[in-house]
């Protein structure tokens, strides 16, 4: 389980005229990192420069990669991807585009306008943990359909998908206490026919204890 971010977010500062517009985004992979950087880069492609940290979780480590895109070494990734580091977040693409307002911040400048950029859009993310989870097929019959929708709206269960036949199939997508929890019939109260996990993947739940700000 770790920390990562709900949706894309955006924030902007000006330092000495020059813009810098700070991007948050979730990806899952270094494949899906570069896709979301090229999107920026074309959306801003006059821009002076887009640099970048990213931090990717692989199992039981975590891939992480930034770039200064033209700036000073170690002036713009390198004190975005400490950012990442600190607030202990991965699945996280942070990227800053500056455009050059004409006066040279030097070194230390830069280092200060990209961390606060970075830090401005980390400030307005809404945090989620995110674990391993699964997708599970539920079947019950018709009179029970009202009480599993609420019972998912109740516990924060995403509902995949529903399909009508002779009963009544849910695809849910759950954490694996959650699939134990609806299984047992004392605890959920559900009378439930037949389950089946379809598949397993990564899941993200938002803090309902704080709303997810940090």
């Amino acid at each position: 389980m770790y920390q990562t971010i709900a949706d894309f977010v955006e924030a902007e500062i000006v330092e000495k005229k020059s813009k810098f517009i700070a991007h948050l985004c979730y990806v899952n992979s270094e494949e899906m990192a570069e896709q979301e950087y090229q999107k920026i880069c074309k959306k801003y492609h006059d821009a002076r420069h887009n640099c970048y940290a990213y931090r990717i979780q692989k199992e039981d480590e975590v891939c992480a990669k930034s770039s200064d895109d033209g700036e000073p070494s170690g002036t713009a990734g390198a004190p975005m991807l400490n950012l990442l580091v600190q607030n202990n977040l991965s699945n996280v693409l942070l990227v800053v585009t500056r455009y050059f307002g004409g006066i040279l911040l030097g070194t230390g400048g830069l280092v200060r306008a990209y961390t606060e950029a970075s830090k401005q859009v980390l400030e307005q993310a809404e945090l989620v943990t995110e674990e391993k989870g699964i997708v599970a097929e539920i079947e019950v019959s018709y009179p029970q359909t009202d009480f599993v929708k609420y019972y998912c709206k109740k516990e924060k269960i995403e509902v995949q998908d529903i399909a009508f036949h002779e009963t009544v199939k849910f695809q849910l997508i759950l954490t694996k206490a959650e699939y134990a929890d609806i299984q047992n019939v004392e605890k959920s109260k559900l009378k439930i026919e037949s389950t089946k996990i379809l598949e397993e993947k990564y899941i993200r739940k938002r803090d309902v204890t704080d709303n997810g700000k940090k």
